[in-house]
């Protein structure tokens, strides 16, 4: 008798048509496995990365504004979702694998640092190896997760979650999906919390966005998804030569007006200091990391697990961090 993963390969089999990964052909894990008797290996994945201490901290990870006066806007966790429930509606409509899709979304970001891009730009500036988030993304899950076992992940999962920003030739249509489905959510998203904090109104959006994309954040962003599900039928997954017009004018607007806002950014010059003291000090002293790390350190170097562990730190985290070294505490006479 079929065990549920069995039958569920089975059902792919229907299910995911010839443009998708079935989960019978992954290439496999780093390091081979017995499989589960109700799961199969994307699933698998979904579950790893969503158990992991990686994800969980996504939910203090500024998303675009630092330290925001408000419960609604996005975190580096809420952004994850969000790229995560536009993935899996388009590999449902496209008939390709959703669990592998929603496994490389879920990870896509796990290697972000406290204070978006800000902290991202910071540690590549700060460290001599450069840092970049979607390899350090990669990294959390082949090496820093579950104590430095790493969460062993499938390679077609690892892939898309390395390629989530540039892409790759022989990237599958599911990591294609998400990589554009990123764009689309954080685009769309950053506009409307940017609405939300006051940097400008509903109605100063410029009018070709309102008119190309819609008036409201929910407008915009069926638009672009339907049209990117109407434009991939043929397995080339891709926006209509209009809609991949209007989303280049909208990328624009958002990095000319919104993502240069002094508002928005008010903050971020400090954000580079706060690192680069926390570099400093855990990078002198490997005995300043915690234990976790130890392997990195005899492996790899102190620096290289500085960066690991001040990666990983929340935004609330880090500042704590920083207070504790550089900022006097209060003391009494006895």
């Amino acid at each position: 008798m079929a065990c549920p993963r069995e039958e569920r390969e089975a059902l792919e089999r229907e299910l995911v048509g010839p443009w998708g990964i079935r989960a019978e052909d992954s290439k496999g894990r780093l390091h081979p496995e017995e499989e589960c008797s109700i799961r199969t290996c994307f699933q698998r994945d979904v579950d790893r990365i969503t158990h992991s201490k990686s994800f969980r901290r996504l939910k203090h990870k500024t998303q675009v504004f630092l330290q925001p006066e408000g419960d609604h806007y996005r975190t580096r966790l809420t952004h994850t979702l969000e790229v995560t429930r536009l993935a899996r509606t388009v590999a449902r409509a496209l008939r390709l694998n959703e669990d592998l899709a929603e496994a490389a979304a879920l990870g896509h970001d796990l290697g972000h640092t406290p204070f978006g891009h800000a902290g991202e730009r910071a540690l590549d500036k700060i460290y001599p190896g450069g840092f970049k988030h979607y390899e350090q993304s990669l990294r959390v899950v082949d090496v820093l997760e579950r104590d430095g076992q790493g969460l062993n992940l499938c390679f077609e999962t690892r892939m898309g979650i390395l390629h989530h920003t540039h892409g790759a030739p022989d990237d599958t249509r599911e990591a294609t999906v998400v990589r554009l489905c990123d764009r689309i959510a954080y685009i769309n998203h950053d506009l409307d919390d940017s609405i939300r904090a006051g940097i400008l109104t509903a109605e100063s959006v410029p009018a070709r966005i309102r008119e190309e994309c819609g008036e409201r954040n929910s407008e915009r962003i069926n638009s672009f998804v339907s049209d990117l599900v109407a434009s991939s039928r043929d397995g080339v997954i891709r926006l209509s030569d209009r809609m991949q017009a209007a989303f280049d004018y909208f990328h624009g607007y958002m990095y000319s007006d919104i993502y240069t806002d002094p508002i928005a950014k008010s903050e971020e010059g400090k954000v580079e200091g706060i690192l680069s003291v926390l570099y400093d000090y855990y990078a002198a002293d490997a005995d300043r990391l915690p234990e976790d790390f130890r392997g990195v350190v005899e492996r790899e170097g102190r620096e290289r697990a500085a960066v690991d562990y001040i990666s990983g730190m929340t935004d609330s985290y880090a500042m704590e961090k920083f207070g504790e070294i550089y900022i006097p505490f209060a003391w009494t006479v006895k």
